[in-house]
C-alpha cells in the first residue's frame, strides 16, 4: 500500500480518506454523483489521479466547474453509455447507492466502464438505526439524516444485504472497511458500523 497524505480539508468528509486509501497513485477515477467534486479534488491532492465526474443538479454542475473538475451532467439512471468500456481504473458511487432506483444496473455499469468500483453507503443494520425501527419509527441519524416523508433514500441495506447482492450478480468483494465516525469497526460490523466501504471487480 502506498502511503497516503491526506490533505487537509474544510469540505472533505471523514471517508474520503478511506476511499483514498483504495486508489493508486495516478489512476483514472469516475465518481457518480459527484456532488460539487469535493471528492474529486480531494483525491486529486491526495493520490494525483485523472477525475472525471457525473452529476445531474445544475448547481453542482456548476461548483465543479468551479473546482476545476471534468463533469458530465447526467442522470445515472440512464446508464453510463458515455462512457466505453474499461475507460477507468474505478468508478466511485460514495453515498449514492440507496438513492438509485436501479441498483443492479448501476452496479453492471460500474464494471463495465472500470476495473474495479468502490461504493459507500449508510449501514441500515447499524444498532441505534434497529432501536429506532423497534420503537415504531424509521431511522433518523447521522448517516440516515432524513424523515422518512423527505428521504431520497429507497434501498437502503445492511452489510449482509450487500453481500449477498455481490453473490449473486457476480461481483466479487475485495476488500471491506467499517467505520463508525473515524473509527474502523471490526467487532460485529453489522451493527456497531455506521458506514460501510466496498472495493469489488467482475467476478471471474
Amino acid at each position: 500500500m502506498n502511503e497516503l497524505t491526506v490533505p487537509s480539508s474544510p469540505v472533505s468528509r471523514p471517508d474520503f480518506a478511506v476511499i483514498a486509501e483504495w486508489v493508486k497513485p495516478g489512476a483514472k477515477v469516475l465518481d457518480l454523483g459527484c456532488g460539487d467534486g469535493s471528492l474529486l479534488c480531494f483525491l486529486r491532492d491526495a493520490r494525483n489521479i485523472r477525475g472525471y465526474g457525473v452529476e445531474i443538479d445544475d448547481s453542482n454542475v456548476l461548483a465543479c466547474f468551479s473546482n476545476g473538475v471534468n463533469v458530465i451532467q447526467s442522470d445515472l439512471e440512464s446508464g453510463l453509455q458515455s462512457f466505453e468500456s474499461d475507460s477507468f481504473d474505478y468508478v466511485v458511487l460514495s453515498q449514492t447507492l440507496q438513492a438509485v432506483k436501479h441498483t443492479e444496473g448501476i452496479i453492471k455499469e460500474m464494471l463495465r466502464v472500470s476495473k474495479e468500483g468502490i461504493v459507500s453507503f449508510p449501514n441500515f443494520g447499524y444498532w441505534r438505526n434497529r432501536l429506532q425501527v423497534l420503537a415504531g419509527h424509521m431511522p433518523v441519524s447521522e448517516t440516515l439524516p432524513y424523515q422518512w416523508f423527505d428521504t431520497p433514500n429507497i434501498h437502503n441495506c445492511t452489510l449482509g444485504d450487500f453481500e449477498e447482492f455481490c453473490r449473486q450478480h457476480g461481483a466479487r468483494i475485495l476488500e471491506r472497511r467499517v467505520m463508525n465516525g473515524g473509527r474502523q469497526i471490526t467487532l460485529l460490523p453489522n451493527s456497531l458500523g455506521m458506514l460501510a466501504f466496498y472495493r469489488f471487480e467482475q467476478q471471474k
